[in-house]
C-alpha cells in the first residue's frame, strides 16, 4: 500500500510541476524550444530523459534477458551516435536562425517540398516511438499495481498528454529534469539489490547459459554489425533530439550537453541490461517483456520499491512526452503551415490540438504492441532511410540542391522494400541499413551530376 501511494504522489508531482513550468507558455515557439535559454546540464538532463526510454530500459532488459550481453554492445552504437552529434553537428547548429523543427533546416537547404516530407514523416517517426513507450506504461502499471495493462496505458499516457499538451517543451523539459533525477538513482539501485538476492555476480554468472555472456551470443558477426549500426543511424538527428540542439543559443553549452549525454548512456545502457540477466538467473520463467519490472517488484524493500518504480515510469515518461511534443510541432511547422495560411494564434491552437490527437492516436496503437524494442527498430525505417544522408550532409555544410534530396529519397525507399519485401532481409542484415546505404548512393549519384550545386533559399 505504501509502494502504490509513494507512485500516486509522484505521478501527481509530475503532472503538477508540468502544469506549473507550462503556464508561460503562449505561441507555437514556446511549444517547441522554450525561449532557447538553457545551459549545458538542463540539455544533458532533459536529452538523456528523452532516449533512455521503454525500448533503452524495458526492452534492453528484455533482449539481454533472451540473447545475452550482445544486446548491450550492440546498442553502445547509439551512445556512439549521440558522441558523433556531439563532436561534429552540435557545434554547427549556430547558423540556423531560430529553427524549432528538422523540417526548417530541411527547407533552408532543400525547399518546401523537402520540409512538408520531412513533417510527415517527423509524425510517423514519433508516433510509432510514442506507441512504444505508452506500451512501457501499460506494462508498468500491470506488473506494479495489478491494473489491466491497458488502464494502465490510459493513466500513464493520460498523464503526459496532460501536461505536455498544457505546457509543451517547457512543460516536458522541467519533468524531465526530475524524471532523470530518480532514474539516475533508482535503477542502478535495483541492479545492486537484485545482484545481491542472486549470490553476487559468481551466483548470477552460475546460474545463466554461458552463452549470454559471450560477445556474440547467438548472433552472427554480420548480424551483430547489423544491429548495432542500426542503433547508430536510426535515431540519428530524429526530431525530439534536433530539438534538444534547439533548447539554447549558446552552442558551447548545446554541445557539452550532448557530450554528457553521450557518455551517460554507456553504464545506464550496461545497467539496463545487466538486470535483464539478474532477472534471468532469479526468475528463468517469467515473460522477458517484464524482466526489469518484475525484478524490481520482487527484490526491492517495501518504501524503496515505491521510490524505484517511481523511476520506471519516469524512464517511460520522459520519453514519451518527448516524442509527443516533437510529432505535434512537426505536424504544425512542416506540414499544415507551408500547406495552409494561419494566424500565430492558429498555429499555437492546432499544436495542443494536435499534440492531444497524436496522444490518443499513440494509445490505440500500444494496444497491439508486443516487442517494445523491435517497435522502435520498426520506427527507424520511416526515418533514416529517407532523411540521415541529405540532413546530415547539409548540416555539415555540403553544397546540396532540392534534387539531390529526392534522388537520395528514391535510392532510400527503393532499398527498403527491395531488402525487406522482396528479398526478405537476407544474410540477417536489417533494411534500414540498406536503405541508409542506398540513399548516400543515389545523393552522391545526384550531386556528382551537379558538382556546383549550391544553397538553395528556403
Amino acid at each position: 500500500m505504501i509502494d502504490n501511494l509513494i507512485t500516486a504522489v509522484y505521478l501527481l508531482a509530475v503532472l503538477l510541476i508540468g502544469i506549473w513550468a507550462g503556464r508561460r507558455v503562449r505561441n507555437l515557439q514556446d511549444f517547441a524550444v522554450a525561449g532557447r535559454s538553457f545551459p549545458a546540464w538542463v540539455i544533458f538532463a532533459t536529452l538523456s530523459a528523452s532516449f533512455i526510454g521503454g525500448g533503452f530500459s524495458i526492452g534492453n532488459a528484455e533482449k539481454v534477458f533472451l540473447y545475452g550481453i550482445v544486446n548491450i554492445f550492440a546498442l553502445w552504437g547509439f551512445s556512439l551516435k549521440e558522441l558523433l552529434v556531439a563532436w561534429f553537428i552540435a557545434p554547427r547548429m549556430g547558423r540556423y536562425a531560430d529553427p524549432i523543427s528538422v523540417g526548417d533546416i530541411m527547407a533552408y537547404h532543400y525547399g518546401k517540398g523537402a520540409r512538408v516530407i520531412t513533417g510527415v514523416l517527423s509524425v510517423i517517426l514519433c508516433g510509432g516511438i510514442l506507441g512504444a513507450q505508452v506500451s512501457a506504461i501499460g506494462y508498468i502499471f500491470n506488473v506494479f499495481l495489478g491494473l489491466d495493462q491497458f488502464y494502465g496505458i490510459l493513466i500513464g499516457c493520460g498523464i503526459v498528454i496532460a501536461y505536455s499538451t498544457i505546457g509543451g517543451m517547457r512543460a516536458v523539459v522541467f519533468t524531465d529534469i526530475l524524471q532523470f533525477a530518480v532514474l539516475a538513482i533508482g535503477i542502478p539501485a535495483v541492479l545492486v539489490f537484485a545482484t545481491i538476492r542472486a549470490g553476487g555476480v559468481s551466483g548470477v554468472v552460475g546460474a545463466i547459459p554461458p552463452n549470454h555472456l559471450t560477445f556474440l551470443g547467438p548472433k552472427t558477426v554480420l548480424a551483430f554489425l547489423s544491429l548495432f549500426l542500426t542503433f547508430v543511424v536510426g535515431e540519428t538527428l530524429v526530431p525530439p533530439y534536433v530539438q534538444r540542439l534547439f533548447l539554447s543559443r549558446d552552442v558551447r553549452a548545446t554541445r557539452r550537453g550532448t557530450l554528457l549525454s553521450g557518455l551517460f548512456s554507456f553504464p545506464f545502457f550496461f545497467i539496463t541490461g545487466a538486470i535483464g540477466l539478474v532477472a534471468l538467473a532469479l526468475f528463468p520463467q517469467i515473460d522477458p517483456n517484464v524482466a526489469l519490472p518484475y525484478t524490481i517488484k520482487h527484490v526491492l524493500p517495501v518504501v524503496m520499491q515505491g521510490v524505484i518504480v517511481s523511476g520506471v515510469i519516469s524512464i517511460v515518461m520522459s520519453s514519451a512526452d518527448s516524442f509527443l511534443n516533437a510529432a505535434a510541432v512537426a505536424a504544425v511547422q512542416d506540414v499544415v503551415k507551408p500547406l495552409i495560411r494561419t494566424s500565430a494564434r492558429m498555429d499555437f491552437t492546432i499544436v495542443k490540438g494536435i499534440n492531444l490527437l497524436t496522444g490518443v492516436l499513440a494509445v490505440v496503437f500500444a494496444v497491439n504492441i508486443q516487442s517494445i524494442l523491435d517497435i522502435l527498430i520498426y520506427s527507424y525505417n520511416f526515418w533514416s532511410p529517407v532523411m540521415l544522408v541529405p540532413l546530415a550532409a547539409a548540416i555539415m555544410g555540403v553544397k546540396v540542391t532540392a534534387r539531390d534530396f529526392y534522388w537520395g529519397m528514391a535510392g532510400g525507399v527503393i532499398g527498403v522494400l527491395v531488402w525487406k519485401l522482396v528479398l526478405g532481409d537476407p544474410v540477417g542484415v536489417d533494411g534500414l541499413i540498406i536503405g541508409v546505404a542506398a540513399n548516400g548512393l543515389f545523393f552522391a549519384v545526384s550531386r556528382r551530376m551537379n558538382p556546383d550545386s549550391v544553397i538553395p533559399a528556403s
